[in-house]
């Protein structure tokens, strides 16, 4: 999109948000006007992060010079004008033209954030921060062989997933005081609630992900039915494959069952939180009834939640969205026929330390006297 040079740096997040993401164009409006600003500057923030990662003409340690100075420029240390004026041109035909001109503005975003009180900035500079460290880690060594561990995967879910739900988290505590009574509680299920959407996502994506040489799948799951992940395609899949396939839908199914449990501390009087996770959410589970019902699928339109079940979710939700009881039966309903994983499913990665170039390591901080680190 051509930015028009009278509208306002909200204005044109709200415009380019449209043209990147049609899921978050849909749910950002339901949030309140106080948040909606905030979310969306965040969301827009990780996906500039994300535009540089995929960037196939970028070496890995360009990509990883440019994510730390854009790191740099979210603190506020380096000049986002500058950093625009050395990406962009280096960006290839395969950035889509609205990422493209979302990485050329992104002075506005970061003047919008500006704005915020030191709280949501602080909670928007860790997150794009521990996401750059460590999604970088993870693309830079993707393969085809995927990741060694289940503990592999819990951590890549964290670094693009988990971290936004800890910042959601700290940016609807910022907004209302209601929500901020149940913190320790909400950043505890989090990191899962992030895990259960990016799970479903990556078992939608298997094939496309695939076909650009990475595989987030564990070999440590496969491998006890026999699956050599290297050798995997969409023809050669088969019943062992799907066997896989369904204990991770139960791992993705347990994580939702957080998800549920974290959106319903949000105040039942704040409708447009609640409808901002469940429309998500409600899609998730119906996504893994998909894949579940489909074992020889090749593509991820093959899995794809249909339209009609999009508008039904909305329509119901929102007719229950201050009713836990009736929201708890919807996700049942959702999620009929789903496997379940036995017990707890990890709230945070076992491996919570990255290494980057240099020697240096980054962590997901923990949180010490209620404060961010």
């Amino acid at each position: 999109m051509e930015p028009d040079s009278g509208m306002s740096d909200e204005a044109y997040q709200d415009e380019i948000l449209t043209h990147v993401s049609r899921t978050f164009a849909l749910t950002i409006p339901q949030l309140p006007a106080g948040l909606s600003t905030a979310v969306t500057s965040a969301y827009l923030l990780c996906r500039i992060a994300d535009t540089i990662e995929d960037e196939p003409a970028l070496s890995a340690a360009d990509t990883y010079i440019f994510l730390e100075r854009f790191t740099a420029v979210v603190k506020g240390t380096e000049d986002a004008e500058r950093l625009a004026s050395d990406v962009v041109p280096r960006l290839s035909d395969r950035t889509l033209p609205a990422e493209r001109d979302l990485v050329a503005n992104m002075h506005r975003v970061i003047r919008v954030v500006g704005r915020f009180d030191e709280r949501q900035r602080a909670a928007i500079r860790r997150c794009i921060e521990v996401m750059s460290r460590g999604m970088h880690q993870f693309q830079r060594t993707a393969s085809l062989r995927g990741l060694a561990r289940s503990t592999d995967m819990d951590a890549y879910c964290y670094y693009v997933a988990g971290i936004v739900g800890e910042t959601l988290t700290e940016l609807f505590c910022a907004y209302s005081p209601a929500i901020m009574r149940h913190h320790a509680a909400l950043y505890e299920l989090a990191p899962s609630f992030g895990q259960g959407l990016q799970m479903t996502n990556i078992l939608k994506d298997v094939w496309e992900d695939r076909s650009r040489g990475a595989c987030w799948l564990p070999q440590e799951v496969f491998g006890r039915h026999g699956v050599d992940l290297a050798q995997l395609s969409p023809e050669r899949s088969d019943a062992r494959f799907h066997a896989g396939m369904m204990e991770l839908i139960g791992v993705a199914h347990r994580h939702l069952r957080n998800a549920l449990a974290f959106t319903l501390l949000i105040p039942g009087e704040e409708t447009g939180i609640r409808l901002f996770c469940l429309w998500a959410l409600g899609l998730a589970a119906l996504t893994l009834r998909k894949i579940q019902t489909t074992p020889g699928f090749t593509t991820g339109a093959q899995v794809k939640v249909s339209r009609s079940a999009v508008m039904m979710t909305r329509s119901l939700t929102n007719l229950a969205v201050r009713n836990d009881r009736m929201l708890q039966q919807l996700f049942e309903r959702a999620a009929r026929g789903l496997p379940l994983a036995d017990g707890p499913v990890p709230m945070k990665p076992v491996m919570m330390r990255v290494p980057v170039p240099g020697g240096d390591e980054i962590g997901a901080p923990t949180r010490v006297g209620g404060s961010l680190q």
